[in-house]
C-alpha cells in the first residue's frame, strides 16, 4: 500500500440549532474581526444570516459583510474581499454558503496578507505560507470544501476556471445543520449529490487500488446517496436523508474515501472548463462529462470500472464478458443522473449544440496549450479532452 497523508483538522459542529455555537466557536479559534461572507439573497431570506449576525453580536464580536458570491466564484470578487479586509483589520472570515462561498473565502484568506496577485497561487506562479483564518455555516452539501484543502475560483479574463489546494485553508471548524438544506431547489440537490459522488469517484478511480477499506468506504458512501437523494427529492424536509447527504459531502472530500493525491481528477478539470465556459453548474457538468470519460478511458483498468458496476451500480456480473459488465456499469450511471434531473449531454448542459471550435478552446484551456496532461487513470493529451468532449456533446 502506498504511503499516505490524512489530514482532517476541521471542528465539525453537526445538527439542529448548531448555530447557535458560532461566536464560541470564533472566539475559540482567534476571531476578534469577522469577515461575513456569503452569496445572493438566501441566506437573508432563510432568516439565517439575521441570526449569525445577532449571535455575533451578542457574543461580542464585530463583523463586516460582503455578499455577492456567484456560483463558480469571481476573482474580482476575491479581490474585492482582499481589499476589504486590509481596509477593516479584518482577522477571520466566516463563510455562509456552499462551496462558492467557502473557496472565495479561502482565496480573500491567502490574499489578505500576499503582497502581491492572489492568483499566482492558482497559477503555480506562487505557494501560500500564511492565510487568515477560515470558518463556515455551510448551507449547501456538495462541494465538501467545508473539511477540504481545496478552492476553485474563476478569473473573468479569458473565463480561466483553476483550482489550489494548500492544507493551510482547511476550515477551522464547520457548523452544519440538515435543517439548512430543506429549502434547496430539486435541480441544486441533484446537482449537489453529483458532486458529492464524483469527489468519491474520482478517488475510486486511481492507479493504486490496493486499499481496500478505502474503496469499501467509496462504494458504501456511492450506495448511500443514491438512496437517499431519491428520497429527499420526494420529501425536501426528510432530516435523516438531509443530514446523509450533508455529512457525505464532508467524508467524500476530506479524503477519507481515498487519498487525494492518487486520485484521477480529469472529470473536474474538463468540466471546469465547460463551467467557465458556459457559466453552468458544477454538479450537472460533471453528470455530462463522467459518462464520456468513463467510456472513454475504462479499458485502462477493466477490472476496476467492473468492481464500479456490480458494486455500486447493482449490475450482475457477466464473469465471462467483463467488458459487458463495466459498460453496463458507465450506462447504469448515466440512467441515474437522468433520473435525478441532471443533464447528460452537453448540448441539455448549455441549451445548445457546442461548436468544434469552443471544443477545441476548451481542451486546450484545461491543458495549459497542451503543456500539462490531466488525470491519472490514463494521461489524457488535448487530443483525449477533445474526443471526450465530442462524446459528450
Amino acid at each position: 500500500m502506498k504511503d499516505f497523508l490524512f489530514y482532517a483538522p476541521t471542528e465539525v459542529q453537526f445538527g439542529k440549532q448548531s448555530e447557535e455555537l458560532v461566536a464560541d466557536l470564533v472566539k475559540k479559534y482567534g476571531g476578534t474581526k469577522v469577515l461575513l461572507h456569503y452569496g445572493g439573497q438566501s441566506a437573508k431570506r432563510s432568516g439565517l444570516l439575521d441570526k449569525i449576525c445577532r449571535l455575533l453580536n451578542e457574543g461580542g464580536i464585530e463583523y463586516i459583510e460582503l455578499g455577492g458570491v456567484v456560483p463558480n466564484p469571481r476573482l474580482s470578487k476575491v479581490k474585492e474581499g482582499i481589499a476589504l479586509c486590509r481596509q477593516q483589520g479584518i482577522d477571520f472570515i466566516l463563510a455562509v454558503g456552499g462551496g462558492s462561498v467557502i473557496d472565495s473565502s479561502k482565496a480573500i484568506a491567502y490574499g489578505v496578507p500576499y503582497e502581491g496577485d492572489v492568483w499566482d497561487f492558482y497559477i503555480g506562479k506562487a505557494e501560500a505560507t500564511t492565510c487568515l483564518p477560515v470558518a463556515t455555516v455551510l448551507t449547501i452539501p456538495a462541494a465538501g470544501s467545508e473539511m477540504s484543502e481545496a478552492s476553485v475560483i474563476t478569473n473573468e479574463d479569458g473565463d480561466i476556471k483553476l483550482g489550489y489546494s494548500n492544507n493551510i485553508c482547511r476550515p477551522k471548524f464547520a457548523i452544519m445543520n440538515p435543517e439548512r438544506t430543506f429549502t434547496l431547489p430539486p435541480y441544486q440537490t441533484a446537482a449537489g449529490v453529483t458532486d458529492i459522488m464524483l469527489h468519491t469517484q474520482e478517488r475510486y478511480f486511481n492507479t493504486e487500488c490496493d486499499m481496500t477499506i478505502a474503496d469499501t468506504i467509496a462504494e458504501a458512501l456511492l450506495r448511500t446517496m443514491k438512496e437517499c437523494v431519491f428520497a429527499v427529492l420526494e420529501n425536501p424536509e426528510d432530516y435523516r436523508n438531509r443530514a446523509q447527504i450533508m455529512w457525505a459531502g464532508s467524508l467524500a472530500h476530506n479524503d477519507v474515501t481515498g487519498n487525494r493525491l492518487t486520485g484521477d481528477w480529469a472529470t473536474h478539470s474538463i468540466e471546469h472548463e465547460l463551467s467557465a465556459m458556459f457559466d453552468v453548474t458544477h454538479g450537472a457538468g460533471l453528470a455530462v462529462v463522467w459518462p464520456s470519460w468513463a467510456r472513454y478511458v475504462y479499458k485502462e483498468n477493466m477490472s476496476r470500472f467492473v468492481r464500479f458496476a456490480v458494486n455500486v451500480m447493482g449490475v450482475e456480473n457477466d464473469f465471462t464478458d467483463p467488458e459487458g459488465t463495466a459498460l453496463k456499469g458507465i450506462e447504469a450511471m448515466k440512467r441515474f443522473y437522468r433520473a435525478i434531473g441532471m443533464p447528460t449531454t452537453i448540448r441539455e448542459l448549455i441549451g445548445r449544440d457546442i461548436t468544434d471550435d469552443e471544443i477545441k478552446e476548451m481542451a486546450s484551456k484545461c491543458t495549459r496549450g497542451g503543456t500539462i496532461t490531466q488525470g491519472r487513470f490514463k494521461k489524457l493529451t488535448t487530443a483525449d479532452i477533445e474526443a471526450i468532449y465530442q462524446l459528450a456533446r
